[in-house]
């Protein structure tokens, strides 16, 4: 994986880490400048993931022939145990200790659900959010799998476009006819298409390395601030962060030359996953046992909990992904082994 993706990656976790942070620690009101960036910005780290997403399942792909369920076990190999591992604690602390993550809820039906990634409205009712609320991404990242995978049973020429449409109606129609939930009417879910279009570029060698780097330094940044411009709330997310995202990951893969070596970024690409999955737990204990119970100060408490949460990240990626997903994935043919 290219290293510049992955330090765009691990920026967009750790960006929603800080977004949490607020809604833990502050319920998203502040008057601090910087808090209030984080309360109504940070999320773009979800756009981030889902245009990184589309170009990542798209280069991993292209050329390759591919089985519809060997495919779908793949990516549940990858995604779905470390997912079950933290639903299962985030549903432990609820059931015996409720009072240490107050704002969610939990009962039998809505957990099942949720580890089907099946969109439920949360026991709380705060909206349709499984029982570990970061999760709402994986449904829409678990369907966006499962339409790519149905493309496999086409011809290659024809599997975009299909993709494409296929998408469209998820988005457009089935929820209007109750089919399915009204949750995939949310457009966000065309940025897999976006990074699906990164992704054929780069593999038809659209997206070489720059040798003027300047132009592309300042696109990445001027992205960025176009991104700050708008909230969460906006109704033209699609356009003002989708499309800017996608246009960051282009000048980042221009950029790759500046980030080759950078092996730490890589490191902290590989662990962003369990950085999104793990955060909202130990932001909710730390609130519970070092500010509330212990009196810490807010910011020393962020402070620990950022080494905590990289620590546990580590330890979750080289423990849990890497182990499972190695076990899990099916073993490959004997004619493709050689």
């Amino acid at each position: 994986m290219l290293v510049s993706v992955q330090a765009l990656r691990a920026f967009a976790a750790w960006l929603v880490v800080f977004h949490h942070f607020m809604q833990v620690f502050f319920g998203f009101d502040t008057d601090n400048p910087a808090g209030h960036l984080l309360s109504t910005r940070g999320q773009m780290g979800v756009d981030l993931f889902f245009v990184i997403s589309g170009f990542v399942i798209y280069i991993t792909t292209a050329d390759r022939s591919m089985k519809t369920l060997r495919f779908l076990w793949q990516r549940a190999a990858r995604i779905v145990p470390v997912y079950w591992f933290y639903t299962a604690v985030t549903a432990a602390i609820l059931f015996f200790a409720s009072d240490l993550m107050p704002d969610y809820g939990l009962d039998l039906p809505s957990l099942i659900m949720g580890l089907l990634f099946i969109p439920n409205e949360n026991p709380a009712g705060f909206g349709d959010y499984p029982i570990l609320p970061v999760g709402w991404t994986l449904n829409f990242e678990m369907m966006f799998y499962l339409v790519f995978a149905l493309s496999f049973l086409l011809p290659p020429r024809a599997r975009m476009w299909i993709v494409i449409m296929m998408i469209a109606l998820l988005n457009l129609l089935l929820p209007r006819l109750d089919m399915i939930s009204s949750f995939y009417t949310d457009p966000i879910i065309y940025e897999f298409l976006l990074g699906l279009g990164v992704g054929m570029l780069y593999h038809h060698g659209k997206l070489s390395p720059a040798t003027t780097r300047t132009p592309w330094a300042i696109l990445a940044l001027g992205c960025m601030a176009l991104m700050l411009c708008f909230t969460d709330q906006s109704a033209w997310r699609l356009a003002v962060w989708g499309l800017p995202a996608a246009l960051l990951v282009i000048a980042m893969i221009r950029l790759e030359p500046i980030f080759t070596r950078c092996h730490a970024l890589r490191q902290m690409g590989d662990q962003s996953y369990s950085v999104y999955l793990v955060h909202v737990i130990v932001l909710w204990l730390a609130h519970a046992f070092l500010h509330e119970h212990w009196g810490l100060p807010v910011w020393l408490t962020l402070a620990i909990s950022l080494v905590i949460i990289a620590t546990l990240s580590w330890a979750s990626f080289e423990l849990l992904e890497k182990q499972l997903s190695r076990r899990l994935k099916p073993p490959r043919r004997a004619s493709q082994a050689a």
